[in-house]
């Protein structure tokens, strides 16, 4: 990986953190693609059993669009008719979310300062927050009349309900950790020099789980959001049938049985 994004797995967990502080993490080109490997990579690998994603410095997790390098390539493509810029939507952040949300193990967020456009996106595509008390949260889409991307119109909603969704959008405004801790986008709030200790602990306490468990989870409440009772029912029914057959359902029963504390596989 590029030094604008660190990749390490250890014992299970995957580590990304976004090394762009000196820009507060803004996403150039170089940086989206070298990010959308590291995620779709910790996709792949059977030894990846959880994902933090978190980011270098005190100031930012990600302002999203790095609108420097933008407003060139907006110039360039006005030179040669191109429009190629905005198809970075579905060449970088669209990949980048799919792996994030469909990925079959948990991704944890490690959210150590401003999440704004893209950033807020993939916070939220993940499916646990663990938020610095000083961090902060934007839409910022409409601030630069763009619309919203990298998921965050699909997800938003999800989390805080579709009028606080549609007032977040079209007035974009700072909040705060605390708010977002009210509104359900932060999970855990945790003092910021704690953060990076306090997300990597959860991350790698499910990490150590049941993760075939945890990819059902996942499954289901993504499937329950969008079908009815009837559908969601039958899912469930195929989900606790995979679930049930794995290696570490048997472990959990026997250690349950026995008055041990299990030790998951991941199978």
């Amino acid at each position: 990986m590029a030094d604008t994004v660190l990749y390490e797995v250890s014992d299970g967990l995957a580590t990304i953190v976004l090394n762009r502080p000196e820009a507060m993490n803004a996403l150039d080109i170089a940086t989206k693609v070298v990010l959308r490997e590291a995620v779709e990579s910790a996709a792949a690998d059977d030894a990846v059993r959880a994902v933090l994603l978190t980011a270098a410095g005190e100031r930012a997790f990600c302002v999203g669009q790095d609108l420097k390098e933008h407003i060139g390539l907006l110039a360039a493509d006005r030179e040669t008719g191109s429009g190629h810029t905005m198809t970075t939507v579905r060449e970088h952040y669209n990949p980048i979310v799919r792996a994030l949300t469909g990925m079959a193990k948990p991704v944890v967020a490690g959210v150590n300062g401003v999440a704004a456009g893209a950033g807020l996106g993939f916070a939220l595509a993940a499916d646990f927050r663990v938020v610095a008390d000083t961090a902060a949260f934007n839409t910022s889409f409409a601030g630069v009349a763009l619309t919203a991307d990298s998921g965050v119109s699909w997800t938003l909603p999800r989390v805080v309900g579709p009028g606080r969704a549609a007032d977040l959008l079209l007035f974009p405004r700072s909040i705060t950790a605390r708010e977002a801790y009210d509104l359900g986008i932060a999970n855990r709030l945790v003092p910021a020099a704690d953060l990076r200790a306090e997300a990597e602990k959860v991350a790698r306490a499910l990490a150590g789980g049941p993760t075939v468990a945890y990819a059902a989870i996942k499954e289901a409440v993504a499937h329950g959001l969008t079908h009815s009772l009837a559908e969601t029912l039958e899912k469930e029914d195929e989900l606790q049938t995979r679930a049930g057959a794995s290696e570490d359902h048997t472990i959990a029963v026997r250690a349950f049985v026995n008055k041990e504390k299990p030790k998951y596989l991941g199978r």
